[in-house]
């Protein structure tokens, strides 16, 4: 039970963070409304974005794998987003890998 302790919590993603890109995205969607996020919401934000990117490097991974290398490319990325069903992702990722 210990070492499942211990594994969730390396796998954590920082909860400064991710209360920063909650927030952020709120006052871009509701700029005239002061939105205040609980514990619980920016917990279960943050499960939500780490099974997303368990799965989105699982998908990656396997794309990497049927190419026969060992490394992860920002294509293999790309091709695992379209693969998951998010192509609306695709434009914006690549224009931020770009600039």
């Amino acid at each position: 039970m210990e070492t499942e302790k211990v594994v969730s919590e390396m796998e954590e993603l920082p909860k400064t963070i991710v209360r920063r890109v909650v927030k952020d995205k709120l006052n871009e969607c509701s700029p005239d409304t002061d939105i205040t996020v609980n514990k619980d919401s920016l917990l279960a934000f943050s499960e939500s974005a780490r099974i997303f990117i368990h799965y989105l490097s699982a998908t990656a991974n396997d794309i990497c794998k049927e190419s026969k290398r060992q490394t992860i490319n920002a294509d293999d990325v790309l091709k695992a987003i379209e693969e998951i069903d998010f192509p609306e992702f695709v434009g914006p990722l690549k224009a931020s890998l770009d600039g």
